[in-house]
């Protein structure tokens, strides 16, 4: 008697395997995020160590011996964390929707939504990019302080979990933006009117507790200050508000800015060319 020996099953691209995650799709898609910025470092990594440095240097020749003490720090001490947090929150939110509206308006969007990855995989990409430039740029930066101000770290674990937060929230406020503009022109508006305001008033250059009412309680429902107060507290060791509750208030915005990405993509909402 013959035995029927049935054929070895034939794996197919775009299987799901361990488990329900398609980790092969789900790494292809965060190494070209990577790469896509990796290709353009000047712009990416080392730009944004010039414009800090920039920063840092008006203030420093502009006010002199004039510099007094905020929060009981040197001036430079107390604007650093400011400065690399906002460099870090603009850097990915630009990543992420700089690449999502490309994407959309050279009409390749098509090739992340065709392959069998689900919402939550293309979301985790996407943002793995955000964060991956987030860190390498907050590497960067704190790397320019300690040199040049010899400013360390006071509290690392809280610097981190706040660049992580900045770094999420602000790649999914750049997905929603990216997934609700349709042109660069309505991305520009967003980025001008929304995300550099917020940046700018959220006590990157001053102490809130300098305000007066109602502009310090205003600045309390500002949630990239809470991001800027935690880093500086990670950093310089002091702030303005408890750092418990910035990360707390960081956290839920976060879940709530990367729940509605995570739906906009599972309904594919806005997301054609």
């Amino acid at each position: 008697m013959h035995r029927s020996v049935s054929p070895p099953p034939i794996r197919e691209m775009g299987v799901r395997r361990f488990g329900r995650v398609n980790w092969l799709g789900l790494a292809t898609l965060a190494r070209r995020e990577i790469m896509r910025f990796m290709s353009v470092w000047q712009q990416t990594i080392f730009a944004p160590l010039m414009t800090a440095g920039l920063f840092l240097v008006v203030f420093a020749l502009a006010l002199g011996q004039n510099r007094g003490e905020v929060m009981g720090l040197p001036l430079l001490a107390f604007l650093g964390p400011g400065i690399l947090m906002m460099t870090v929150i603009q850097n990915a939110f630009a990543n992420t929707s700089s690449s999502l509206i490309s994407a959309k308006m050279q009409g390749n969007i098509v090739d992340t939504l065709m392959p069998p990855l689900s919402a939550g995989e293309i979301l985790t990409g996407y943002l793995t990019g955000a964060l991956v430039r987030a860190l390498i740029v907050a590497s960067v930066i704190a790397a320019g302080m300690a040199l040049v101000l010899g400013q360390g770290i006071q509290h690392p674990l809280w610097a981190l979990a706040f660049v992580v937060l900045g770094a999420l929230l602000m790649g999914g406020l750049g997905l929603l933006a990216g997934i609700v503009a349709q042109k660069f022109d309505q991305m520009a508006v967003i980025t001008n009117f929304v995300v550099t305001p917020l940046s700018f008033l959220s006590g990157t250059f001053y102490s809130v507790q300098a305000l007066p009412e109602p502009f310090r309680t205003l600045a309390h429902w500002n949630p990239i200050f809470y991001l800027i107060d935690g880093a500086r507290y990670g950093i310089a060791g002091v702030s303005d508000a408890p750092p418990l509750r910035a990360l707390l208030v960081c956290s839920a915005v976060v879940l709530a800015v990367l729940g509605l990405a995570w739906y906009w993509i599972r309904t594919g909402y806005r997301m054609k060319p």
